[in-house]
């Protein structure tokens, strides 16, 4: 199970609009606010991927300015994932592959470009 926090932020002369939504969207729990349009809320699901279709619920609240997620607990993905990173090599085999054209390396590190659907579409495919 992942469980992870968002913070919602809308402008204060929506926050109760927002907040009914919210509350009735039945895909998070709601938890507190303030009077500047800041709302904390979890969402939990089987997988990242199910996580990130909750949160695209969350973003398409009307008067929804922004939905971030803060903070993320996975307990049985996270044992998979280690458990998958402990039995493999530090370096990935293509870096030590002498014969490979640098040009065909992709560089997974910049999520600013990267597809989130997709990265975790992949990361909950690893066994």
């Amino acid at each position: 199970m992942n469980i992870s926090s968002i913070v919602v932020q809308t402008k204060p002369e929506y926050l109760e609009e927002v907040l009914k939504d919210i509350k009735e969207c039945e895909v998070c729990d709601y938890h507190l606010h303030d009077d500047k349009g800041r709302i904390i809320i979890t969402i939990e699901g089987e997988s990242v991927k199910e996580e990130l279709e909750k949160l695209h619920v969350i973003e398409a609240i009307p008067h929804v300015i922004a939905a971030d997620m803060q903070m993320a607990y996975s307990e049985d993905e996270l044992d998979k994932h280690i458990e998958v990173l402990d039995n493999s090599d530090a370096v990935p085999k293509v870096l030590n592959d002498e014969n490979i054209d640098p040009s065909k390396i992709v560089y997974n590190g910049d999520l600013k470009k990267k597809d989130l659907e997709g990265f975790a579409k992949q990361f909950d495919e690893v066994k």
